[in-house]
């Protein structure tokens, strides 16, 4: 009897570990006050001790991850994703865009009424039209600073603030003089330099990179809403209450948006009174499979940030192509389209508006499905690199197949499908470059999205003012479509043999060191 209670003894004592695995494990089992910050080193470990710590649960704060988290956690399904918080943080980014492409569009369709009672050229229209983009050249990349420093909701908070003041207080800029129009459409413009940014930081902040191009395609979704919305209500609100009524409408709108997102969102999931212990160990879980762990002190961005090295990428050249043609071709649209059908195709300025909102509807929608495409690919096993090239060439090589067809459409009806089409498959391209911000550097993504976006602005001014002494001189407005076509050609090509998807250094050598847990 006492060897049979022995030899139980002995089978419930745990087998002792090798001596030379002792000091590892013991190591592995220290105090961790933040895991972010500690050196896992796993390289001369057996596999059968890998193994056994991969049963191992660590814990920092309430994220708990083990071997395979997708084994414990499955994938939120569509019920689950769409009713959660970090949605609702991207409905509220997705109305804030809205109002600010609907804030810029009105003129787009006030232009025609004042240039006649003005006695502008079409030279003069353009650069009244051009005076928000003096002003959006000169904010990205300060408030790409502002954001990678303050955070994504703080710094949207103010720019919706400061662009629905300026949209308030166009009508009486406008009957005071045409300086006070131009300062305030450039104030329009420095105050909406800071949408994109925000809205890149706050979704690298709450989404998962598995779900970021969904989270980025319902966003820019509100954003081509609110050209239709523009570009929709606005002839209506003129004929209701006189040319300026849609920039009362639009400013008052962005006040109450102000309140509700200072008071319903917050900058990051755990700070987040509102979330689910559930959905904060989801995207904690996931933004960290994602990224490497840093193993030295992470570090503020400087607020001088290295420019020259950022400048130095050639993925970085990618991005800044890509935003350049990007802008070019939205604002061209934005812009003159309205002109366009008006005088192409001889429809009054209310079917003008509709023929031009047709197509931000669709891109609205197609926006989303990209982005559900793009992340179902990355899930499905398909390089992210390959990914965003496959998207960027979607949204680049199809709108410029659909501006020759523009160009050749005998009549409006043709020629708004085939502007549609091309803005359906545009919406492509913010699964491409947009989110490729993201994923290069991380750490400068709102300080690249300003000098991208820099880049994108002096090619809309070009773009936006060009077109109207180009028609002057040539007397073409297809001819102009033709040469944007072939502008989306080669930016295509460029992308596509620079860009990557995976992190680059944009650091020296040794400043930032990086391992994998082992999971």
């Amino acid at each position: 009897m006492a060897t049979l209670s022995s030899a139980l003894a002995l089978a419930a004592k745990p087998l002792p570990l090798p001596q030379n695995y002792r000091p590892r494990v013991a190591a592995f089992h220290s105090p961790k006050p933040h895991l972010r910050r500690t050196e896992f080193k796993f390289a001369n470990v057996s596999a059968p001790l890998r193994r056994s710590l991969h049963r191992i649960r660590v814990s920092s704060n309430d994220a708990h991850f083990n071997s395979s988290p997708e084994e414990n956690q499955q994938r939120p399904s569509f019920a689950e994703f769409i009713t959660s918080e970090r949605v609702k943080v991207v409905a509220m980014l997705a109305l804030a865009l809205a109002l600010c492409n609907a804030d810029r569009v009105v003129m787009s369709v006030a232009i025609v009424p004042l240039s006649l009672a003005n006695g502008w050229s079409r030279a003069f229209s353009g650069i009244v039209q051009s005076s928000f983009l003096w002003g959006y050249l000169a904010s990205p990349i300060a408030g790409g600073v502002l954001v990678d420093n303050y955070g994504g909701k703080v710094v949207m908070a103010w720019g919706v603030a400061l662009w629905s003041l300026a949209t308030f207080l166009t009508p009486w800029a406008a009957q005071t003089s045409l300086l006070a129009l131009l300062a305030v459409r450039a104030l329009l413009g420095i105050a909406e330099g800071v949408a994109l940014p925000s809205m890149n930081n706050m979704v690298a902040r709450w989404f998962p990179q598995t779900e970021r191009s969904r989270a980025v395609g319902i966003s820019m979704a509100g954003f081509q809403l609110g050209c239709a919305i523009g570009l929709t209500l606005s002839p209506i609100l003129m004929s209701q209450g006189g040319i300026f009524g849609p920039f009362v409408i639009f400013g008052l709108s962005g006040f109450l948006w102000v309140l509700v997102w200072l008071s319903a969102t917050s900058s990051t999931p755990d700070q987040s009174p509102q979330i689910s212990k559930y959905e904060l160990e989801y995207i904690l879980n996931r933004r960290k499979k994602s990224f490497p762990v840093e193993t030295t002190k992470p570090k503020r961005v400087k607020v001088i940030p290295p420019f020259r090295r950022l400048l130095s990428k050639m993925p970085t050249w990618s991005l800044i192509v890509a935003n350049a043609m990007h802008s070019w071709g939205f604002f061209i649209v934005l812009s003159w389209m309205p002109i366009y059908f008006s005088t192409v195709y001889r429809v009054d300025l209310r079917h003008a508006a509709w023929f031009s909102a047709g197509p931000w509807a669709v891109m609205a929608i197609m926006n989303y499905l990209a982005g559900l495409w793009s992340d179902m690919m990355i899930q499905s096993g398909t390089s992210v690199t390959l990914t965003r090239k496959i998207m960027q060439s979607i949204g680049f090589v199809g709108p410029g197949l659909c501006l020759i067809g523009l160009a050749t459409a005998k009549n409006p009806s043709i020629g708004s499908a085939w502007l549609t089409l091309a803005f359906g498959l545009k919406s492509y391209s913010h699964s491409g470059f947009l989110v490729n911000l993201q994923e290069i550097a991380p750490q400068y993504s709102g300080v690249l999205h300003g000098i991208s976006n820099t880049a994108g602005t002096l090619a809309a001014i070009i773009g936006t003012v060009g077109a109207g002494y180009f028609v002057e001189l040539v007397g073409s407005f297809p001819g102009f479509l033709l040469l944007t076509s072939l502008l989306y050609f080669l930016s295509a090509i460029f992308y596509c043999l620079f860009s990557t998807g995976e992190r680059v250094n944009f650091d020296d050598p040794g400043e930032y060191k990086y391992t994998y847990i082992c999971l």
